[in-house]
């Protein structure tokens, strides 16, 4: 009797164990990651190309053209991981190696962080030309759009990579074939400390950036009343929108999300699925440059240098 009682609880264990590391995803979650992430392939793919032939036609470096070349960067690293998501949610099984999981989990977070710095670089830094300070502001250098450039980059490589390396999914024993499964780590509270820091971060960046906005937008139209669409000044501040509007769009419902499933992850299984879907629906920040294509040319017209004129004009 003791023996049967053993094995039903050996069973029993190894069971909750199997189920604990099994693909969590229902078909239909299944369907939307895989839908999101095609859309973010198929769009940031395209916008990515066609943004780096419009830049290889350049001899200018202003400030929306560093951060233009910047964010195509940082969407190719993004991208070139995305087929191994998409491989992953179909499939239902992680084929690869652990380490290369962690990596390709990472830089989804790596991608919208960065985004999000160089959105809100490019946006200080044009309203500083607006209200007058550009003579403050030395950007115009190449030398000094390629040393800020750099400067982010750097402190990436040294700090933001290596705690993600080492640190990311360590303290939980995870199964090699499921993938995108580290919320043991929220049992943490430094982890969840610098989670809610960054919520906190991005929530009241965002409400400031778009405050600005709306003010300088509400400036323009009182000084252009009259023919306020024929001013470059009002579209200027319109493409600013652009920047805000996917931070808001794509970027804060995650955060905003997050904060109710950090505290109750660990209650509802399917919290983690829908972390995932808020989490994929920031990989749609890819598709800001199609966007800054399609509103730069219209009628999709191959004019190098309207795009110019339109896109990177301060």
């Amino acid at each position: 009797m003791f023996q049967e009682d053993f094995r039903n609880m050996t069973e029993g264990t190894r069971n909750s164990s199997d189920s604990s590391s099994a693909f969590v995803h229902t078909s239909t979650v299944s369907a939307i990651l895989v839908t999101v992430y095609s859309v973010a392939l198929a769009g940031g793919g395209i916008g990515s190309i066609t943004m780096s032939f419009v830049l290889l036609k350049m001899n200018t470096l202003s400030v929306t053209t560093t951060a233009i070349i910047n964010l195509v960067v940082v969407h190719s690293l993004l991208l070139f991981t995305v087929p191994f998501r998409l491989h992953y949610y179909v499939k239902k099984k992680w084929v690869f190696d652990m380490p290369f999981c962690k990596m390709v989990s990472a830089m989804v977070h790596i991608h919208m962080y960065l985004t999000f710095i160089f959105y809100v670089i490019t946006l200080v830094i044009r309203w500083l030309v607006f209200f007058q300070w550009k003579d403050k502001v030395e950007f115009y250098r190449k030398l000094h759009a390629i040393g800020a450039s750099a400067a982010v980059w750097l402190f990436v490589m040294v700090f933001g990579v290596p705690l993600f390396y080492f640190e990311y999914g360590r303290s939980g024993l995870y199964n090699n074939t499921t993938c995108f499964k580290f919320h043991k780590e929220l049992q943490h509270e430094s982890v969840k400390a610098l989670n809610y820091t960054l919520i906190v971060a991005v929530a009241l960046i965002s409400c400031v950036l778009l405050s600005l906005q709306i003010f300088i937008l509400v400036k323009v139209a009182r000084k252009f009343s009259t023919s306020l669409c024929s001013h470059q000044e009002f579209w200027a501040q319109v493409k600013n929108l652009i920047f805000i509007w996917i931070i808001i769009i794509w970027f804060l419902p995650y955060h905003l999300f997050r904060a109710y499933y950090i505290q109750y992850v660990s209650d509802f299984d399917q919290l983690e699925s829908y972390n995932e879907v808020f989490l994929s629906l920031t990989a749609l920040s890819c598709l800001d440059l199609l966007s800054f294509v399609l509103s730069g040319s219209r009628f999709f017209k191959q004019n190098v240098g309207m795009l110019h004129r339109r896109l990177f004009c301060c």
